[in-house]
């Protein structure tokens, strides 16, 4: 082969080269699936506008970029597989649910304390639960997307699905544990929210439960679906929020960790991540199941196994 052929063969490439190329694809890969699983492109791209922008109508709305852990990751005692959180108004303190197991419903402080423990009979994997007033709760269960309404009684004993008042919306079934996660109540305006895991995605309101209960059948339900579509970039929802006072909802994503807030009709106010590491956040809240608020702005997430935050407005 003479001088002028030997120019034109091309040297193969290096070992090292291969392997390089070989390990810059699967980082890019990696950093692909995760971006999916947890929207950081947009987490970051929000995060960045959160951080230059301030709030653009304080009092108007919660601002999630100003809120602060104060307390992370308490474990609660004796309390497994927390899933849903609410604020009770009227005796000042946070009720969740224990769903597997002895399944029950527990009273904390807004520090995280064991204050009392309402044991569950005949209820389906309760997955969310909201605070209605006047001692009355609604209870969302999983597989048949049911919505129960209960009493609590007196402190300790017992509460029984056994003929308690419930609204079954067999909607977009889920055979794989993918059904109705979490809900909310808006007192003033006598409506449940309640949110579908995935499988799709939704959102739906029912107004006329608290009328209904009391007499007068006066129920309407609205899909609200589409401002999930429009303003909540996770690929889950495991519980939602209203807040009396602004009005605006809270949607708590788990696979994605990260809490979104949306108006009053529908679209995107504001976020704050979940994520350990780039956040205040010692390690990643490894389940949020829940997310509720309390009458001074507070703001509380449960996670699974038994994990408890608290975060305050700066």
């Amino acid at each position: 082969m003479n001088d002028a052929n030997r120019s034109n063969v091309q040297a193969p490439w290096p070992r090292r080269r291969w392997i390089w190329l070989a390990s810059s694809v699967f980082v890019l890969t990696l950093i692909g699936i995760a971006s999916c699983r947890f929207y950081w492109h947009q987490q970051f791209y929000y995060h960045l506008l959160g951080q230059l922008s301030a709030d653009p109508a304080p009092g108007q709305d919660i601002w999630l970029p100003d809120y602060k852990v104060v307390i992370d990751a308490k474990p609660i005692e004796g309390a497994d597989n927390l899933s849903g959180i609410t604020y009770d108004s009227d005796k000042d303190r946070l009720l969740t649910v224990i769903n597997k197991g002895a399944m029950a419903i527990v009273a904390l402080s807004r520090s995280g304390e064991v204050l009392d423990r309402y044991p569950l009979k005949g209820f389906d994997d309760v997955e969310g639960l909201a605070y209605m007033g006047n001692g009355r709760l609604v209870l969302v269960e999983e597989g048949a997307q049911q919505l129960r309404f209960v009493d609590l009684p007196a402190s300790g004993q017992e509460i029984s699905a056994r003929d308690t008042p419930f609204l079954a919306l067999a909607i977009n079934l889920s055979e794989h544990n993918k059904g109705f996660e979490g809900v909310a109540y808006d007192i003033a305006g006598d409506r449940v929210f309640v949110i579908k895991e995935r499988d799709p995605r939704q959102l739906y309101e029912v107004s006329g439960a608290a009328k209904s209960l009391d007499g007068r059948l006066q129920l309407k339900i609205h899909d609200l679906t589409s401002w999930i579509d429009r303003s909540v970039f996770g690929r889950d929802i495991s519980d939602v929020y209203h807040d009396p006072k602004t009005g605006h909802l809270l949607i708590l994503s788990d696979q994605s960790k990260l809490l979104i807030e949306v108006d009053d009709a529908g679209n995107y106010v504001s976020f704050r991540s979940l994520l350990g590491g780039i956040t205040d956040l010692k390690a990643s809240a490894p389940q949020a199941e829940g997310v509720t608020m309390d009458h001074s702005g507070n703001l509380f997430v449960v996670s699974e196994p038994n994990l408890f935050y608290a975060f305050k407005k700066d």
